[in-house]
């Protein structure tokens, strides 16, 4: 391994409409959205998080891979991080020189810096296709993978010497992802710009257990505005119920713990100041969990959903937990959203103080 990399800012290049957006989808929302196959040759025309040229060709050969294999975003992303990490998006004919078990010295090379022992010749290694085909078919040979860190589920293949090497690489590869499924075409899916279509998709997610919510239950005011009800104190901001669909189209399953708390008379954290609260409430969303995962806002799961949101939130747009983050060294830079401090047990987004409609950009 031994690449030693700076932490590299998420920035992406997008483009969007005011109510349609393009993301890459959870497995089993994917329905009438695309395949996840990348065009490579558009990918190299481009420039995303300081990647460029044959690095973004990389990258999308590796996504490519990983949807030959039927896998998730989520696995494109580990992916793409973990070459990142072992060879800056490029396909090295040298690396770390290793001791096999009968003593002989073994190079490793290609964008995941593999050996010829367990990954064959060096012409498949050579390959940045082939070489990410093994990478994911022993990816998923790891059991509960989708729900391990990012960084962890890449040591699990790669048995590096720091478990915690790739998580610097986890918002640039999300960038990079991101940025060649809205120019690539690849798993791309529309999203509604009406509350009340918007509405529908999400209680036919809780319905399905995709979308859960606590105590008190927040999910009620989206059934109401999914049946046409305006219950008064009880509304929530169409750019809110969009941030909670792009969720569901990342992650398996999302936990919601609060969102309107004049709805539920609830007077707590920044009281009626609260983008929760004030001008009728609904202007914030709190996750509580991402795909069976509490969460920190400086965890995997919480780094994944903001560098993927950045993008298309408007400016004025917050997310908490900044200093949750700075204390457990996952510090990102973010375009749009405004980071401030929260407690560490759930991750906060609000555009209660944003100008403009998510994605109008």
């Amino acid at each position: 391994m031994g690449w030693k990399l700076p932490t590299i800012a998420a920035a992406t290049i997008v483009a969007f409409t005011a109510t349609a957006v393009l993301f890459g989808m959870a497995p089993d929302a994917s329905a009438g959205c695309g395949s996840g196959v990348v065009d490579t040759d558009t990918a190299g025309s481009q420039s995303i998080a300081g990647f460029s040229g044959d690095q973004l060709q990389n990258a999308a050969q590796i996504m490519n891979a990983a949807a030959e294999l039927g896998l998730p975003t989520a696995a494109q992303t580990i992916g793409v991080m973990t070459a990142i990490g072992e060879s800056t998006l490029r396909n090295l004919d040298h690396g770390d020189n290793a001791i096999n078990p009968d003593d002989t010295i073994a190079d490793s090379v290609g964008l995941f810096q593999q050996q010829e022992l367990g990954y064959g010749p060096l012409a498949d290694r050579m390959d940045p296709f082939k070489a990410a085909t093994a990478f994911f078919t022993r990816l998923m040979g790891v059991e509960g993978w989708q729900t391990m860190e990012p960084t962890l589920a890449a040591h699990a293949v790669q048995i590096n010497a720091d478990p915690s090497y790739y998580t610097p690489f986890y918002a640039p590869a999300t960038a990079v992802v991101q940025g060649l499924i809205s120019t690539g075409g690849a798993g791309a899916c529309a999203i509604s710009g009406d509350a009340v279509q918007l509405a529908q998709q999400l209680v036919d997610a809780a319905d399905k257990g995709r979308l859960v919510g606590s105590t008190p239950d927040h999910i009620k005011e989206i059934r109401w505005i999914a049946q046409g009800q305006a219950v008064p104190a009880c509304g929530v901001d169409v750019r809110i119920l969009q941030v909670i669909v792009l969720a569901l189209q990342i992650f398996d399953q999302v936990g919601v713990s609060d969102i309107n708390r004049k709805c539920t008379s609830q007077i707590e954290g920044a009281g009626t100041a609260s983008s929760h609260y004030f001008n009728g409430g609904g202007l914030a969303v709190d996750f509580y969990l991402l795909n069976g995962r509490s969460l920190t806002g400086a965890d995997g799961n919480s780094i994944r959903l903001i560098t993927a949101l950045d993008p298309v939130m408007p400016d004025g747009a917050r997310v908490g937990q900044a200093a949750c983050r700075t204390n457990a060294g996952t510090a990102i830079s973010t375009s749009h959203f405004a980071q401030f401090e929260d407690t560490c047990n759930h991750l906060h987004i609000d555009v209660g103080f944003a100008g403009g409609q998510l994605a109008d950009r």
